[in-house]
């Protein structure tokens, strides 16, 4: 499912004109880290933000899922491995391509004492077709036709049409389940515990949980905006870590000696997404002038500190599982290719847009670095910065975009799906942002939502990948690993993005 906000970062200072930027570390992507060796009475953890709220149906950013993973569960569960298994359904069948089965787990108590029932799955999943409630999942359930109890601990789940990824939405805040009593009473490892506004929210050890029992008994989540701040924290031992550690933080936290720098799979990429297909860039011949024009290589080393990998196509490698993508090898600069191709397009000396903003580098560097490309190939690029607290609205506004040609986004997939990345260049989608439409793409998305064989579903969606890197529909930069750093006292957390959902935080525990 779309992911799109884009992370808060601090501005590196060699971009800038300012002092140089600490050395690159050096990195590898860890699959895990090392297992606890005892239980630990609380842990304290750095967040960039504070959650607006904690409603599972409006969890779609960061501070919320990172929280409510480990206090309300779905009905699959994404893996550390970035896998899917069992989670509040102990199984699911899919007795026509229409029809989902979930078998609901015995014995499942809530927070608040009440014992889980069909009734709370259906009530849970219904909350997401409310369109008076404006659920931020509403797209993850939009062929959903039918909620119903066909048994006393069991709910079927009718399709308007086959839908691949249906299933996998199950394991994100799209399958959670609350009681039917309240939206907030959830059953996970923790319970909510105090929130103090603008400072912490604690997560307290729930005893009658009905999984692992967490190694922590409490975790105290606190909000520190600042980016040089939060890595101060994590360097004092203020706190013992956090995710989406900053590129401009690496260093620092490596040569600390306080704890330990990890990456992992992240399922994350970094792009230019086209907006307007009426002006010079509607041309395909000039957005892969772009392609071919970029520094992407030098946005990687400068933008993310040389953490990463440029990318051959918006889906993320990893989100492929072990299948052969349509794109494998990263488009070469050529700029004498590139020039060559806005001469053919008529669009020497025309204007193209782009958005920026001091949001972070993955935003203010990229657009710099669009502007150099494009100025070398005879295009005149126009930055046009918009507020941080705008640029977000680039992403579900039409009337935000219509005023830019481009802008940088970062994403990332919320399943292990490349297919997640293609359909949203669907006809109509809310994501296709460049209003891109062709019968022929849109007949092969439908052909491999409706494929639940993986193996052939891989086939079709390298098809597509094939469509969308050859229209330049968005212009892939580079892909961006997790970042998870653990002080000395702590270890076993997940390195992997499945934080988003899966209950990480029970799996911390004493480093010794």
């Amino acid at each position: 499912m779309r992911r799109y906000l884009v992370v808060p970062l601090a501005l590196l200072l060699t971009a800038c004109g300012g002092t140089a930027a600490p050395p690159t570390p050096a990195y590898t992507l860890s699959a895990s880290t090392p297992p606890p060796k005892g239980d630990i009475d609380s842990f304290t953890w750095a967040l960039y933000a504070e959650p607006p709220n904690l409603d599972y149906i409006y969890a779609f950013d960061y501070p919320q899922n990172m929280i409510l993973s480990n206090v309300c569960e779905s009905l699959m569960r994404w893996t550390p491995q970035l896998t899917m298994e069992p989670g509040l359904a102990t199984r699911v069948t899919n007795p026509d391509q229409q029809t989902f089965v979930y078998t609901i787990r015995p014995g499942v108590r809530f927070h608040g004492g009440g014992e889980m029932t069909a009734d709370d799955v259906v009530r849970s999943l219904r909350r997401h077709l409310d369109p008076a409630l404006g659920s931020y999942w509403n797209k993850a359930v939009s062929n959903v036709q039918s909620v119903t109890k066909t048994g006393p601990m069991r709910v079927t789940v009718k399709l308007k049409r086959p839908d691949a990824l249906f299933p996998q939405w199950m394991a994100t805040s799209a399958g959670t389940v609350a009681s039917a009593k309240s939206p907030t009473d959830c059953t996970g490892p923790f319970k909510l515990g105090t929130w103090t506004k603008g400072q912490s929210i604690e997560l307290d050890r729930f005893d009658g949980y009905w999984g692992r029992r967490a190694r922590a008994g409490k975790v105290i989540f606190r909000f520190v905006p600042d980016v040089n701040a939060r890595t101060t924290t994590m360097v004092t031992g203020e706190a013992d870590g956090g995710y989406l550690i900053t590129p401009d933080s690496y260093a620092r936290l490596q040569s600390s000696g306080k704890g330990r720098l990890y990456f992992g799979k992240s399922l994350t990429t970094v792009n230019l997404s086209v907006t307007n297909l009426k002006g010079a860039i509607g041309d395909v011949r000039v957005r892969r002038a772009l392609m071919l024009a970029l520094d992407r290589q030098g946005f990687l080393k400068t933008g993310l500190a040389g953490i990463g990998s440029l990318s051959a196509a918006p889906a993320p490698r990893d989100a492929w599982q072990g299948a052969t993508p349509g794109v494998t090898t990263p488009e070469t600069p050529d700029l004498a290719r590139a020039k060559q191709l806005v001469k053919e397009a008529g669009a020497t000396g025309k204007k193209v847009v782009v958005a920026t903003s001091p949001i972070g580098p993955d935003v203010s560097l990229l657009a710099t670095a669009v502007q150099a490309a494009g100025t070398q190939i005879g295009l005149r690029i126009e930055l046009k910065t918009i507020a941080p607290d705008a640029y977000t609205s680039l992403f579900s506004d039409p009337q935000a975009r219509a005023a830019v040609d481009l802008f940088p986004n970062t994403y990332y997939l919320s399943v292990t799906d490349p297919l997640a990345s293609y359909a949203l260049f669907r006809t109509g989608d809310f994501e296709n942002y460049t209003g891109y439409s062709d019968p022929a793409y849109d007949k092969l998305v439908n052909q491999a939502l409706a494929e639940y064989d993986p193996v052939k579903r891989a086939a079709l969606t390298a098809r597509l990948e094939r469509k969308a890197v050859d229209q330049a529909l968005w212009i892939p930069v580079a892909e961006w690993p997790t970042s998870l750093f653990l002080g000395s006292r702590i270890t076993g957390a997940p390195t992997t993005i499945s934080y988003m959902y899966y209950p990480w935080a029970a799996d911390v525990g004493a480093a010794g």
